[in-house]
């Protein structure tokens, strides 16, 4: 019992959310691996690593089996959650099946950081080539993100106040992180682990 008690803490140890969440360069420091993987996404799918880490963040705040509330029944019930997103990128089940069956990721999990990021910066470069978007414009990638690339061609996100002013802070922690990773990317890029 003790052993499965150890087991069990240390594995839930290995996916907690970075702690300093407003620097990316403390977030690549503390998440060995992190950065590694963030870049082979972003040199794959043409996005910047600041855009899809601000999508995540907004997303999931990085933490790895992130779901929706559930709802409530009666106000105290528990009841069924409002969709199946899920993990890191909170994707719906039907959109994470079409990344894997698109990208041939079978083995991909949403509660992954290396398959979820490159999930993000997939779905980005999708709403570059399908919707136009220019590829470091974060605030519009974000409503085609929470939107989906049809109802972002619709203009669903119109008659969202709300959903713009997330889009708005997203597009703020992207630029906030970019300057971070200007000041830092060369040391990450040297560090032993890099590009292995």
């Amino acid at each position: 019992m003790v052993v499965v008690s150890t087991f069990l803490l240390l594995t839930g140890c290995v996916s907690t959310p970075p702690k300093h969440q407003d620097n990316i360069c403390h977030i690549f420091d503390e998440k060995d691996g992190w950065y590694k993987r963030a870049k082979k996404a972003s040199k794959q799918w043409g996005i910047p690593i600041a855009t899809n880490m601000a999508i995540m963040h907004q997303e999931s705040r990085f933490v790895p089996k992130a779901k929706p509330p559930r709802t409530k029944i009666l106000g105290f019930i528990p009841g069924p959650r409002k969709s199946s997103a899920y993990g890191y990128p909170q994707a719906k089940d039907e959109t994470w099946d079409w990344y894997k069956d698109k990208t041939g990721s079978w083995g991909a999990d949403r509660d992954e950081y290396g398959d979820s990021i490159d999930f993000v910066a997939w779905f980005n470069h999708i709403s570059v080539t399908s919707a136009g978007i220019r590829a470091n414009d974060t605030y519009r990638l974000y409503l085609a993100y929470h939107e989906g690339h049809g109802g972002y061609k619709r203009g669903t996100y119109k008659k969202k106040a709300w959903l713009t002013a997330v889009a708005r802070k997203v597009d703020k922690r992207a630029k906030m992180y970019q300057a971070q990773l200007n000041k830092c990317e060369d040391r990450l890029d040297s560090s032993w682990w890099w590009p292995f």
